[in-house]
């Protein structure tokens, strides 16, 4: 591959609640499901997005994410599985999917967040990043990405080829693409099949009128244990059947197919080999358990979002959530900044003042606990997580505060998008290229900036706590700190 995997489509947050039933409610006839344990994940494009980046390749993953708490849950579960996210602005609420599961069933699924909202405008750095792809993934599950007038032309322009992987609601495919991979109900839907034929004759037929349609390549109308039939030159479709007879959870199985054919051609090759493969690959994993096991363990022991209930309404992707959506809505410029701010001094104070002043609120993010013992080492943090974000959370220049668990702030930032990200200048002398800061790369994807405000010399968290020890009073310190957050010393 000579470039990316481009995964382009909406993104759903999926929650499978696993319990067991052994009564049923005394109100109404219906079982009771104790819960017992619930994996998060990606859905949709997502999924897709995760089973290409657990096969080893480079993926982005060209999405719309809301300004709420299912926004943020996806970065923080994208960034785990290695997926590069180019998040567009999505209006709305984060379309969520919950199967409540008992005994390796589904029992029922409930969806929230309504109706579809409207995508926002791409950054420059998502159409080149589909201009230099090795293959782009068109995962559409009808929520409005796929419509989106500057992704379609992007679509339609690239040299890479293009797998299509359709829904009933969504639009028609750009002309051109190497492969559609409708299943038999969406390509039945599509085309307005009649009903009496056999199986094998309306899946030829409606394959057959989607490929001239759409002027597509080929058509692979996928029809779950049987294979797959494809339609491509000449008028006999090829018939590749499943190589083992699997029942079970089919779920994310048409996102296990399209993705694994995506990755075969990226790596060059034909549209026929693809299909096989992707066949076989979509057989084996619902033979395998499904989703339940092909999720990557990394995406599984992804960390919830910490909120720090004691630091008040100012604290927690609620609020950072409430902040942002208000001063976009009022067409504001959103300033965030990050770090471990573990005793706050006055550079700090210099640092996120600065910060403020470039645009209408400054989000903080502030790395937990568990993130500033991973940098800085076990005798670190001297202040715990909810005094911080307490501390921080006061300051008039800070409009919000949101504590993340991991070492960097990539998943954090993914979901907000802030227009300005700040770093003080101890971290760099603002006189050279931006690519310095770890974030500059990031912060493109969206059509963000980086900048290095003036910090105040003199001031450092380290050489403070360095000269307290010495004195014997960042013990002291540290003691009075988790004795004030209820946490034993």
């Amino acid at each position: 591959m000579t470039g990316p995997v481009v995964v382009v489509g909406d993104t759903l947050l999926d929650r499978d609640v696993e319990g067991v039933v052994n009564r049923l409610c005394p109100d109404s006839p219906v079982p009771v499901l104790d819960e017992t344990a619930h994996v998060d994940r990606p859905g949709g494009a997502g999924l897709a997005a995760v089973f290409a980046a657990a096969q080893g390749a480079e993926v982005v993953l060209v999405t719309a994410l809301a300004d709420d708490a299912g926004g943020a849950r996806l970065g923080v579960l994208l960034a785990a599985a290695g997926v590069q996210v180019y998040p567009l602005r999505l209006t709305g609420a984060t379309p969520e999917k919950i199967r409540l599961r008992a005994g390796g069933r589904v029992l029922l699924r409930h969806d929230r967040g309504g109706g579809a909202g409207e995508p926002g405008q791409p950054a420059e750095a998502v159409l080149r990043a589909i201009d230099r792809a090795s293959v782009v993934l068109v995962s559409d599950y009808g929520r409005g990405v796929a419509r989106q007038p500057a992704l379609r032309a992007a679509l339609a322009a690239t040299r890479a080829p293009v797998v299509w992987d359709p829904h009933p609601r969504g639009p028609a495919a750009v002309p051109g693409v190497h492969l559609a991979t409708p299943n038999e109900a969406e390509a039945r839907n599509l085309v307005e099949a009649p009903t009496g034929g056999t199986r094998l004759a309306t899946a030829t037929q409606g394959a057959q009128r989607l490929r001239h349609r759409w002027r597509a390549g080929a058509v692979a109308v996928t029809l779950g244990a049987d294979g797959a039939l494809l339609s491509h030159a000449g008028s006999t479709p090829l018939m590749v059947p499943a190589p083992v007879a699997a029942e079970g959870d089919t779920c994310g199985a048409g996102d296990r197919f399209a993705a694994t054919a995506s990755l075969a051609l990226a790596r060059g090759a034909l549209v026929s080999e693809a299909v096989q493969e992707a066949v076989a690959e979509a057989s084996a994993y619902v033979a395998d358990g499904g989703v339940a096991t092909a999720l990557p363990p990394s995406v599984r022991r992804a960390p919830q979002a910490v909120h720090a209930a004691a630091a008040g309404d100012r604290v927690g992707v609620a609020a950072a959530a409430t902040v942002v959506a208000q001063v976009r809505a009022a067409g504001g410029t959103v300033v965030a900044t990050g770090g471990c701010f573990d005793l706050l001094h006055a550079g700090h104070l210099a640092t996120l003042q600065a910060a403020r002043q470039l645009g209408d609120c400054l989000v903080v993010c502030l790395n937990s606990d568990a993130s500033v013992s991973g940098l800085k080492g076990p005798d670190r943090p001297v202040i715990r997580q909810d005094d911080r974000s307490r501390l921080l959370a006061a300051l008039s220049c800070v409009d919000a505060v949101m504590i993340f668990d991991e070492s960097t702030p990539a998943a954090v930032l993914s979901w907000l998008r802030p227009d300005i990200w700040v770093k003080g200048g101890d971290y760099a002398t603002g006189g050279g290229d931006d690519d310095a800061l770890p974030e500059a790369e990031m912060l493109r994807r969206w059509g963000g900036h980086t900048v290095v405000v003036p910090y105040l010399d003199g001031h450092s968290t380290t050489e403070m706590i360095a000269a307290a020890r010495a004195t014997g009073r960042a013990d002291d310190i540290g003691r009075k700190g988790t004795e004030r957050s209820g946490v034993p010393a």
